[in-house]
């Protein structure tokens, strides 16, 4: 036992020499709050000023036409404010690859956090112009620039990162979109700005990181892959490296880089539906879509979004929920964390197939204590424990190892395609999950938690039986390992050839 613990810390030690020894600690940490931080703080911000807001909805209308609003009217807006952050997520996932391409990845990273100040000003003068339509516009323009934001934050993770690294670099995106989350829901307190007056404050907190961002980012290097593939800069690219990680020649990298960069310029960047056409990369697009389909449909969305709702059903009381879900965020960080000192060491697979099964369980556990709620005491406890556990299962595999494999299944020429599809897959799940989420639980009550099961028994069933493991191998390894996936004794990439050959 003193063993294993002593080769842990000997781990951790090693880990964070080599991750001070240059800039890129410094340029993880700008990119998270700029980054996955915001689209974090953005799902959370609305829980506690959202009746401030509706009786601003409210009192809005009536200065202007005299009269108080329908019930369904100020319903409506308020849908509008809440909706309009996924229709911009999904309008800026589009944007990424023009954008990227036009200006890379460090002035992308930039350009979103203007996007994030010309937000914050339409919501600070709303309440002054007495104007219900600027929060849409706003909510519109920080949907924007959280889907900006998220591809390209997690692409330049990818890109800054050596192979033995890459699982706990790319797991920092996770870890920021929870720190993200959690501070939503920290300023949304009382006893902080979660107060009528200050509920136009709590939805601009972010701009202080964005404009951080934008003060820091211009010393900090541009991503070393995107320098030397994209660009053709092997000077640049080795300075970038050495920046980042401390004087050195990194000749693996280097070589590695070469390669794909051979294979980069042997087939150039693709299009999205170039992309869709594409099968020798066909089980890389059925596995990252089923994957994201598999997080976003196994629940944990719903309890991001409904965590007042499901805590209330569960019997705690109205004034301890919000304090309760702070506990929840402070878990899902410490989750991530120790995922992140575990994902290079067990690999991808098991933290997948795992927690997707572990997590199927939980909801299956989870509908047969909601139907003894009324009948036992100890049900809502039970109830309760189940939903923690849970965001532990999913923190610490899927959640955290996602980002990751997200990274390393594409070569660089379909990537920037790639995280446009997936990224537009992403934020559709969340959209018909927040539409959908509370006519299913009308309609089916606590058995629409069986669903959920389901979904995650999917994610376990196809992680274990054909996700191959990417740990500590090249991109391009990885891209043979999924071309040897066979169905029936056939794969994608035979068919391709034979195609090819006729």
């Amino acid at each position: 036992m003193q063993c294993k613990v002593h080769v842990s810390l000997h781990r951790m030690e090693t880990l964070l020499q080599q991750l001070t020894r240059g800039n890129v600690l410094l340029l993880i940490i700008i990119l998270g709050l700029g980054g996955s931080f915001q689209c974090g703080y953005h799902l959370s911000e609305l829980s506690s000023p959202s009746p401030y807001i509706q009786r601003f909805i409210n009192s809005s209308w009536y200065n202007r036409y005299e009269e108080l609003p329908p019930a369904q009217t100020i319903t409506m807006i308020w849908s509008l404010i809440v909706s309009s952050y996924a229709v911009g997520g999904l309008f800026g996932t589009i944007s990424v690859r023009f954008v990227s391409v036009l200006l890379g990845r460090k002035k992308m990273m930039i350009c979103h956090s203007f996007i994030v100040i010309a937000a914050a000003g339409i919501v600070l003068t709303s309440k002054s112009a007495e104007s219900y339509e600027m929060i849409i516009v706003a909510r519109f323009l920080f949907g924007c620039s959280a889907g900006l934001a998220m591809s390209t934050h997690l692409i330049y993770l990818a890109e800054i990162s050596p192979r033995k690294l890459r699982g706990i670099v790319t797991l920092s995106f996770a870890i920021f979109a929870s720190l993200g989350k959690l501070s939503g829901q920290f300023f949304g307190l009382s006893e902080i700005l979660g107060r009528e007056e200050l509920w136009n404050i709590v939805l601009c907190v972010p701009v202080f990181f964005a404009v951080l961002q934008i003060i820091v980012l211009p010393f900090l290097p541009e991503a070393p892959r995107y320098l030397f593939i994209e660009k053709g800069d092997a000077k640049a690219c080795k300075k970038a490296l050495q920046s980042l990680w401390g004087q050195g020649e990194y000749k693996e990298e280097m070589e590695e880089m070469l390669a794909e960069q051979a294979a980069f310029e042997a087939a150039p960047p693709t299009g999205t539906l170039q992309l869709l056409r594409d099968k020798t990369i066909r089980w890389q697009l059925v596995t990252m879509c089923i994957a994201y389909i598999s997080n976003q449909l196994s629940g944990m969305s719903v309890i991001s979004t409904f965590t007042f709702d499901i805590f209330l059903a569960t019997g705690i009381p109205e004034d301890k929920i919000r304090y309760v879900t702070l506990g929840l965020g402070i878990t899902e960080i410490l989750t991530y964390i120790s995922s992140g000192l575990l994902i290079d060491r067990i690999g991808r697979r098991p933290l997948f197939w795992g927690s997707y099964g572990l997590m199927s369980v939980c909801w299956v556990l989870i509908t047969v204590t909601l139907n003894l709620k009324n009948s036992s005491d100890w049900a809502p406890y039970m109830t309760t424990c189940l939903i923690i556990l849970f965001i532990i299962l999913f923190c610490g595999g899927p959640g955290g190892a996602l980002p990751t494999l997200n990274s390393e299944v594409f070569i660089q020429s379909n990537r920037l395609a790639a995280s446009v599809l997936v990224g537009f897959l992403r934020w559709l799940m969340f959209a018909v999950m927040g539409l959908t989420f509370p006519f299913l639980i009308n309609a089916l009550d606590s058995y629409s938690f069986v669903l959920f099961a389901c979904v995650c028994l999917l994610g376990c069933l196809y992680t274990f039986f054909v996700l191959p493991e990417t740990k500590g191998k090249t991109l391009l390894e990885i891209s043979k390992e999924f071309e040897a996936i066979t169905i029936c004794g056939k794969s994608f990439s035979e068919e391709e050839r034979m195609e090819t050959k006729f």
